[in-house]
């Protein structure tokens, strides 16, 4: 009997699942549009903590929530740009949707085309699966742990697309002088990319783009949807201090998340070093 009611429960949980991720695409995808017209023409300004927001921002992360609300009243919602600055929300939900509407914000309003939408599912605070629209390719890429990465819905098989000779590691900059000293054998070894956009660097190691990525300078809604796409190829995510999730609480002014994820060579190599 009890492992029918596990069963039963197991088909229950599933189905909600699969409810909340079409619904997420859809809701992704229909700001598609008004992302591409907003790109490069949209005024900025400046926040207290030194980074940009835009008109887009908030217009992006309100219509993904009003169109999600509609079918799961019940589901918690995050988001950096709708949250008041003093606001702390407990999430008690057993779903939580967490936005970053334009990841790459600076990219964005300078019409730099290397910008995203991040939208990640939480399922009891772990991210569960992600979403995450590449402005610069077109490509919505989504998956999760348990489930394949895609791209335009289209598997992506990551195993046939990293070569051996692929050695491109994402950095994010600023990076204090002490992280930069314990870095210094990597720069000498490998190439860098520092694209300006958290999501999409992460993203970009679970596609097999880069080899692996290190960033100190990230916040929870900037990993979330690429920590479900790593998971969908077997990649982790190792934090330097402690770890995000499972996500209790949120608010705006949440302390970065350092980490740093790869390959299991290159993740063996920062390990030794950090």
């Amino acid at each position: 009997m009890a492992k029918s009611l596990n069963r039963q429960a197991q088909a229950q949980l599933d189905v909600q699942l699969r409810h909340r991720i079409n619904a997420g695409r859809v809701a992704v995808r229909d700001q598609i549009a008004f992302f591409g017209r907003q790109f490069g023409q949209v005024e900025s300004e400046w926040k207290d903590d030194d980074t940009r927001v835009t008109f887009a921002d908030f217009a992006i992360s309100e219509k993904i929530f009003a169109e999600l609300r509609r079918d799961f009243p019940e589901d918690d919602y995050c988001s950096e740009e709708a949250s008041p600055l003093d606001e702390v929300l407990e999430l008690d939900a057993r779903f939580a949707w967490l936005v970053d509407p334009i990841d790459g914000t600076n990219n964005f309003a300078l019409a730099f085309p290397v910008c995203a939408i991040s939208l990640a599912l939480l399922l009891d605070g772990e991210p569960i699966y992600g979403f995450i629209y590449d402005y610069s390719t077109g490509a919505l890429l989504e998956g999760g742990p348990d489930r394949a990465l895609m791209s335009n819905q289209k598997r992506l098989n990551r195993n046939d697309m990293v070569a051996e000779a692929q050695t491109m590691v994402g950095l994010h900059f600023p990076m204090e002088a002490a992280q930069l000293r314990m870095l210094e054998p990597l720069l000498s070894k490998y190439r860098v990319r520092c694209l300006g956009s958290g999501a999409l660097t992460a993203a970009y190691v679970a596609t097999g783009y880069l080899t692996g990525v290190i960033d100190y300078r990230v916040k929870v809604w900037d990993i979330a949807a690429a920590y479900a796409l790593c998971a969908a190829v077997g990649l982790e995510f190792t934090f330097f201090g402690e770890r995000p999730f499972p996500l209790k609480r949120f608010h705006s002014q949440m302390d970065f998340s350092p980490y740093y994820c790869g390959t299991k060579a290159f993740a063996d190599e920062v390990g030794g070093l950090l």
